[in-house]
């Protein structure tokens, strides 16, 4: 028996979950239109600063959480003029902005936390924003780009470091980095000293490698596990009939509530980068 050429080559399902999860310069447009291939190279010193479609799908995310805020102001100020409360979209944006400002930047700041409010809202609206728009087929989610999340823990490292050295002062800062038990004087001082200060230095770089890390490998791995079952139909095309019909129910059905759990996960990691970033923020300026 002859099988037809689609069938004699099997997809790399490898190579295709590795261009689906990669950045590259061609973004697909939707709908079956094509491909849109990037302009470039645009290269500055030697460097490629080349747009990418991670690059396109950030400034995709940044466009639509100005639009949602913006939609969602002008409806609440229009229901306030008519002397209504807010309702629909702009009452659900509400509702979302008091949870995140009062319930995870202000409860975890703590005193003053309000000034970094409109920060963490950031975070967690672009965060949530870019991991939504990597769940669309002809989608991509900058957030499974390492660079992308190293970007964003680095905004939080400078926020978190400048925001404790504004308020602690240069000696309260420094006791951050020298610490020295209360009450310790002499060579043993210096001794814990000597011993603190690399450990504390060590746990100011860990914050953001854990923000980096934490966010990157929990969206990468949601969309290696679709693709792979995905790729199940394709490694059994050539089984006997009653075996494919299994395996192509068993793949859709695992991928649906994957998809589904992808769904709690976008909200989930913008919630953690958010609440972590107002924790260490806090920490940093309630040192004492």
């Amino acid at each position: 028996m002859i099988l037809p050429p689609l069938l004699q080559q099997k997809p790399d399902i490898g190579a295709m979950i590795f261009e689906h999860t990669g950045d590259s310069h061609i973004v697909e447009l939707p709908f079956g239109l094509g491909e849109w291939h990037l302009p470039g190279p645009w290269k500055v010193g030697g460097i490629d600063l080349s747009p990418t479609k991670h690059v396109v799908f950030m400034i995709l995310a940044a466009f639509l959480v100005f639009v949602t805020m913006w939609y969602a102001g002008r409806q609440i100020e229009r229901r306030h003029r008519e002397g209504k409360g807010p309702r629909g979209l702009g009452a659900a944006v509400e509702a979302l902005v008091l949870w995140v400002r009062n319930d995870v930047a202000v409860a975890n700041i703590g005193h003053g936390g309000e000034r970094f409010a409109p920060y963490v809202l950031t975070l967690f609206f672009f965060i949530l924003y870019c991991n939504l728009l990597g769940l669309l087929p002809w989608g991509s989610a900058a957030t499974g780009n390492i660079a992308v999340t190293a970007a964003l823990a680095l905004t939080a490292f400078l926020t978190i470091e400048i925001s404790g050295m504004m308020t602690l002062g240069a000696k309260g800062y420094m006791k951050t980095i020298v610490m020295v038990p209360p009450g310790m004087k002499g060579a043993g001082a210096v001794i814990m000293a000597m011993i603190m200060t690399p450990v504390e230095l060590i746990g100011k770089i860990v914050k953001p490698f854990a923000l980096t890390l934490r966010l990157f490998a929990n969206m990468t791995a949601g969309h290696f596990v679709i693709l792979v079952l995905l790729g199940l139909i394709f490694v059994f095309g050539t089984a006997p009939p009653a075996i494919k019909g299994i395996v192509v129910i068993g793949s859709v059905g695992l991928t649906l509530f994957m998809m589904f759990l992808e769904l709690l996960v976008a909200f989930l990691q913008a919630y953690i980068f958010a609440l972590l970033t107002s924790v260490f923020i806090g920490l940093m300026r309630h040192e004492h």
